[in-house]
Parts: structure tokens; C-alpha cells; sequence
């Protein structure tokens, strides 16, 4: 039997850099009540959500990554032509083919880097983190840009009191390059399909085309099951990740969970057992909900506020819609 030529990649991969970007408009909780019968205080005590940014025309889904991408390829120190790879995880591009990563790949310059887009919800940008490890140190790529994108206002039921105040847009990149030592740890990742009905589009674009329903789609979720689902299930998932990357709770200087609930954030936090010195990532409050946005958005405010220091030991968990997550450790670039 003939033998293949084996791979030549990186012994391991490391996040390098990290940009993002909130659209310019600030949409405070007042705005919201427009059209819920709710309160502040509601808001605030249900989610900790008090303000969300909202994309305008220009704001694109490919707009806001390029800008997200070009801070985190000037972070990394290198250029776009030395990227091979480009991963989008999003599910507010609207059009079905061809994938947005293909026209940011080629709007940033890269040397016809492969580039597709993934659909795993709030768990996206950990999937893709995965993704970018694999082709590195396979070989197929020497540098990745993973981006977590999205324009979930598009997406939202104002009417809907439940969700109304939930989303906000944005996006976040890494650059994902070689390294010599470990550093984004094994991934613990999954899916209940059983559970998908928790967190879900209303109708399909169909029903929609034929005139079925004449209200848009949006994003609906039972909130009561998701958050008991994150809160019993996702604590599980993120101890098995410190425990496969062989890290303590001690031993962890940051934990930057999805900004789905400040409420579920500080659950978790009681249910591992974080210790004080532990530094938290709570950029819900000023971003809300930006699902596959919302790990690398946190990200890049810890390190540009010097809440986080570069190689800081961090635990990153995503999830949501599918029910999905992935979990892992990471050193902060």
C-alpha cells in the first residue's frame, strides 16, 4: 500500500490577536420599552443587559468583520496575505450562498485563503477556534482568522417580551497562528438535538416566501429551560475543560463565558467554585446577547482595559441554539 506524505504543521496553535467591533449606535433599555410592557429594572435584574449596540445600513455582517479582522491582524504583527484560512460563524448573513467568509477573505487582502462560513450558534466562535487549531497544526494553513459575527437585531421580535431586549450586534476575530507550546487546550464540545426547540427561529424563511406568515422570522427561546440548561448543564462542560487542559480553578486568571445573562454568568461562577482573583468577563451588560460575537468581543475589551494581561490563563465556553457549546482553554495573546 502506498504511503501518504505525512503532515508538516505546528506542533500547536495559540491565539495571536484579537479586534473587534460594536456598531456605533447605543440602544439604552428605554428604547426597548417602546414596545414591551416591561422596566428597567426588569431588564436589568433578569439579564444585567443596560445598553446593546444596533448595526445601521453600512454596519453589514462582512463590514463589521473586516473591521473586527483588521484589528486583530495588526494585533497579531502580520499581514493578511499570510493568512490561509477564514472561518465566519454567523447566523444572521442573509444570503444562503456564497459564504460571507469568501468576500472578507478577499476584501482583506489574503492570498485566496480557503475560506466558509459555520452555523453552531453562541457556540460558533468556539467551533471555529477548534477548527483554526486543527488546520494549523495539520498544516494546512500557517496563520487562521476565526471571526464571530452578527446582526441579531435583524433577527429580534421587539413585541416579543421575552427576547426583545436580549440581542445586540457586533463582532469579534482571532488570528489563530503556530506556536511551540499548548496553548488552547482540548475542546469539550457537543450537541442535544432533543433540546432544539429552546432556542429557535419561528418559521422557516419558507413559510415566510409563500405568504404562510406575514410577520418576519425572528429568534424565539424558552428562557426558563435554557437558563436551567446553562446553568446545571454548562457548568459541567467547562469543569471538563479545565480538567482536560489539567487546570485548576486556582490556576485560571480569567473566565470569559458567552454574554447570554449576567444571571447564568454568575452561576457559573458559584458552581465552579472560581476563586476571587478569577477575573470575569461581563461585557453583557453594555453589549447584550451577540451570540457567535459575543466570546471574542469579551475578549478584546478585557485585554484593552487591562482586566486581562497577555498570557493570562483563560476558560472560554460557549452555547446555545442546537442546544451546542464547546468549552476550552486558552492563553490570551
Amino acid at each position: 500500500m502506498t504511503k501518504l506524505k505525512p503532515s508538516k504543521g505546528a506542533p500547536y496553535a495559540r491565539i495571536l490577536g484579537v479586534g473587534g467591533y460594536r456598531p456605533t449606535r447605543v440602544v439604552p433599555n428605554e428604547v426597548i420599552l417602546e414596545t414591551i410592557d416591561s422596566s428597567d429594572e426588569w431588564i436589568r435584574s433578569r439579564s444585567g443587559i443596560e445598553t446593546r449596540h444596533w448595526a445601521n445600513d453600512e454596519e453589514t455582517v462582512a463590514a463589521m468583520s473586516i473591521e473586527a479582522s483588521g484589528k486583530a491582524i495588526a494585533d497579531a504583527g502580520i499581514s493578511a496575505e499570510q493568512i490561509g484560512g477564514v472561518i465566519v460563524s454567523t447566523v444572521s448573513h442573509f444570503k444562503q450562498t456564497p459564504a460571507v467568509a469568501t468576500e472578507i477573505a478577499d476584501k482583506l487582502g489574503t492570498n485566496k485563503a480557503a475560506a466558509f462560513d459555520i452555523s453552531a450558534g453562541c457556540a460558533g466562535f468556539g467551533y471555529g477556534l477548534t477548527l483554526a487549531k486543527g488546520m494549523i497544526v495539520e498544516g494546512s494553513a500557517e496563520y487562521v482568522l476565526v471571526i464571530g459575527v452578527e446582526r441579531l437585531s435583524d433577527l429580534t421580535d421587539l413585541e416579543d417580551r421575552a427576547t426583545a431586549f436580549l440581542f445586540g450586534d457586533g463582532a469579534g476575530a482571532v488570528v489563530v497562528g503556530p506556536s511551540e507550546e499548548p496553548a488552547i487546550g482540548p475542546t469539550v464540545w457537543g450537541s442535544e438535538g432533543d433540546k432544539s426547540e429552546t432556542i429557535k427561529q419561528t418559521v422557516p424563511w419558507t413559510d415566510y416566501r409563500t405568504g404562510e406568515v406575514d410577520k418576519f422570522p425572528a429568534i424565539t427561546q424558552e428562557g426558563q429551560a435554557v437558563f436551567r440548561w446553562a446553568v446545571f448543564e454548562m457548568a459541567k462542560v467547562a469543569q471538563q475543560a479545565l480538567d482536560a487542559a489539567g487546570i485548576t480553578p486556582d490556576e485560571l486568571d480569567v473566565f470569559i463565558p458567552h454574554q447570554a445573562n449576567e444571571r447564568i454568568i454568575d452561576s457559573m461562577v458559584k458552581t465552579l467554585k472560581l476563586p476571587e482573583h478569577v477575573t470575569v468577563a461581563r461585557d453583557v451588560r453594555t453589549t447584550g446577547n451577540t451570540s457567535a460575537a459575543s466570546i471574542p468581543l469579551a475578549m478584546e475589551r478585557l485585554l484593552a482595559t487591562g482586566e486581562a494581561k497577555s498570557g493570562d490563563t483563560a476558560l472560554v465556553i460557549g452555547f446555545g441554539a442546537g442546544l451546542v457549546y464547546a468549552a476550552t482553554v486558552v492563553t490570551l495573546p
